[in-house]
Parts: C-alpha cells; structure tokens; sequence
C-alpha cells in the first residue's frame, strides 16, 4: 500500500505538530500562507504562497496526488478553510478540520462578546486604556481613531500602526503566564483586545486578565465549515492513516 500523503494547511503550531507526529508515517507537504518574512518551518515537505483560489486548490490536490488534506489553519482563517472544503470535495479528497480547543469562560472572567473588530472599537470607545490589542495588523484600521494608548504584539517588527499612542512588542508564542504578568504590569493594561482563537499558545494573557479582574473584549469566531473534526493530534493522525479517530465532532451541515 503507497504512503498516504497529505497536505496541512496552515502556519499555526497544531500544524506543526502533526507533520512531526507523522514523519516516517506519511508523506506530509505543509502549506504556509507567507504572511511572515521566517516562519517556523515544520518537518517534511513545504510550500509557501497561496493557491489561486478553489480552482488554484483544487488543480494542486489532483496533480499531486494528494489522499488526505488536513485544514489546520487558523479558526479565523475562514477564506481558506472554504475554499479547502470546496476544492476538496470537487477532488473527491478527504478532508479534515484540525480544531483548536476553545478557551473556557471561569468564574471572575469579565468577557464581552463582540462579531468583529468594529464591534471590539465600538465596546471600547466606553473603557479606559491602556489596551493589549492582540488583532493580526489587517484590522488595525478599526481602531486607529480611539484616544486609547494601544500595546499591539505581532511576531515580527512592521510598518508603525495607525494609533496616536502605541507600543509594539514583537514577540512570538507560545506565551508563558509568567511574561504575561510582566507584559500586563509593565504597561499598565486595562483592558484586553482578542480573538477567540483558542488554544493553550496564548492562554496566558486571558489567565492573567482574570488575575487582575480586567474586562476582555473577545471577537467570536467564524461559523466552522462542515464537516469532520477533530482537536487532539492523535486522531488527526490515526484518520490520516486511515482509521478512526476516538473523538470527533462536526461543523455545522
């Protein structure tokens, strides 16, 4: 029987990790999207740049031969992971969501729940900075006309955001609760921007909002695409192989 091979999509660090867990198992090609000028390169195969588009996907799965895709991506990444269920299914490829774990909502968490970063600018134009804005650079824009000194993170040193009062830490996870602490207390955080991306990676800063009972201004994910999914490694793993992961859920149909 040939080696299964599979293409992940996604830069993020769940990609990653699958195309170790399955060095020497299948044939992984890991696509990044080339939004960073040294991204954190996994074993095996990569490519780097977009597709084209559904037809640009589709016309790769089929001259490569490709038996599985995985969709690792960011949650927020909701383009690509359309696209990646559209050109999948013209394929007749198998497709698999590699999910992140939702972050759980505790006892003390003070999170508004916000559709997008026009809402998030909205809700904070009632709060007092200074903020951590921890948003990708596309939706600085919603935020550039607030008075609010603004603490930004990205993994690497960019073009200055359109803020009259900023800080920018460049930084890349994941992040520890103890830097956090450091991060909040050296700049004197109120508030704390972000998605809901999930995951342990960044964890720490929504742990150490709790800790100092600061509100948490939460943008909600995208609508999943249907489909199979899975959040542990190892059933992304065994379904790659070709068996049946232990627990699995699905998009919505």
């Amino acid at each position: 029987m040939r080696t299964p091979r599979v293409l992940i999509l996604g830069g993020t660090g769940e990609a990653q990790t699958l195309a170790g867990a399955l060095q020497g198992r299948a044939e992984t090609i890991s696509s990044l999207a080339g939004r960073t000028r040294r991204p954190s390169v996994p074993v095996g195969a990569v490519r780097v740049g977009g597709f084209g588009g559904v037809c640009g996907l589709l016309r790769y799965l089929v001259a490569n031969r490709i038996d599985r895709l995985v969709d690792a991506t960011h949650p927020f990444a909701a383009q690509i992971s359309r696209h990646a269920r559209l050109a999948a299914d013209a394929a007749d490829v198998p497709r698999l969501t590699l999910g992140r774990p939702m972050w759980r909502r505790e006892p003390g968490d003070r999170w508004v729940g916000v559709s997008d970063a026009t809402g998030a600018a909205t809700v904070l134009r009632a709060m007092e900075g200074p903020v951590l804005l921890t948003v990708g650079p596309g939706e600085y824009a919603a935020f550039a006309e607030l008075p609010h000194r603004m603490v930004v993170r990205r993994v690497e040193s960019g073009e200055a955001p359109p803020f009259r009062d900023c800080a920018v830490e460049v930084a890349r996870g994941p992040f520890d609760l103890a830097g956090e602490r450091r991060l909040f207390d050296r700049h004197g955080i109120r508030v704390l921007v972000t998605k809901a991306s999930g995951g342990e990676a960044t964890e720490a800063k929504i742990t150490a909002a709790r800790e100092r009972g600061l509100p948490v201004v939460m943008i909600r994910r995208p609508r999943p695409e249907p489909g199979l999914c899975v959040s542990e490694i190892r059933d992304a793993v065994d379904w790659v192989l070709g068996g049946a992961p232990s627990s699995v859920g699905s998009g919505p149909s």
